[in-house]
């Protein structure tokens, strides 16, 4: 089982309970929720897949870990994922509990997909450092890691700086959940080599997930990581994916790949849907 699902947007309108529960039963290895909290109506970034007008939908996301929870109530194999959560939008020292009760009760099931952020109002009127987004990201994930794994945890950075504190639960999976960097920036497998434990690229071929396999495998080596410890986890294929295309992108070396599906205005449709998807995708 590889093959995750991408509950569509507007994220909100049907249950995720029953999303969850109906993709675990047909099968498929993973769930997805992403996020933007707000978005500005006003705004001057381009939308990174047109290079122009953002899309309705984009004003339609779900709260990603209150979805996930709900699903986590009604599951016991599927795994919960971001894709993904931003990161400098967050505060690390809630972010860190959030996940570790989630991570608790779902019994080791989380997976932290990560990213930064494109839309530039929207990442200021959130307190993050646009221009120094993902400087702010590492600090942040290296903050939760201290505070994931350390009785006492302490940090002193740029952007987060805390004395030694307590936060607990800590999470069931050790040391902690498997940190997944988003996006295809050029420096981006550099990102996941130093201090991540996989890739999330979005709707790539399989000859560019070949390309990444090799130069994970390359980058971890030289910094004494185990390559098969970095995972690819291709994010995002559209709904007309086939079954054949899931098979190239695995035998080119990622991990799991995750198919969107179409919005649907009812269960009964969703399900549908989900049963023909998971006809022609889960072996």
């Amino acid at each position: 089982m590889s093959v995750g699902l991408v509950v569509p947007l507007p994220a909100y309108t049907l249950d995720p309970a029953f999303i969850a529960k109906k993709a675990e039963d047909l099968g498929f290895e993973s769930i997805w929720y992403h996020e933007h909290p707000i978005l500005p109506v006003n705004s001057a970034s381009p939308f990174p897949a047109t290079g122009g007008e953002i899309p309705w939908t984009y004003r339609h996301f779900s709260e990603p870990y209150i979805a996930l929870a709900m699903a986590a109530a009604v599951t016991e194999r599927i795994k919960l994922c971001t894709g993904i959560t931003l990161v400098p939008e967050r505060n690390p020292l809630i972010l860190a509990k959030q996940i570790s009760v989630l991570d608790l009760h779902s019994q080791g099931r989380f997976v932290f997909g990560v990213g930064s952020g494109w839309n530039r109002e929207e990442t200021t009127m959130m307190g993050g450092d646009f221009d120094h987004r993902w400087t702010q990201a590492r600090e942040a994930v290296l903050a939760l890691k201290e505070l994931w794994t350390k009785d006492e945890a302490e940090f002193h950075g740029r952007y987060y700086d805390f004395p030694p504190v307590y936060m607990y639960p800590k999470p069931v999976q050790k040391p902690h959940p498997p940190v997944l960097l988003g996006g295809n920036a050029p420096n981006v497998l550099q990102r996941v080599a130093r201090w991540a434990d996989g890739w999330l690229p979005n709707r790539i071929t399989p000859e560019r997930v070949e390309d990444g396999r090799q130069r994970l495998d390359a980058l971890a080596a030289e910094r004494g990581r185990d390559p098969a410890s970095v995972t690819i986890s291709v994010f995002g294929q559209p709904p007309e994916t086939t079954r054949e295309t899931v098979d190239s992108l695995l035998n080119a070396g990622a991990t799991r790949v995750s198919v969107w599906a179409n919005h649907c205005d009812t269960e009964r449709e969703m399900g549908e849907q989900l049963e023909r998807m998971a006809e022609t995708l889960v072996r």
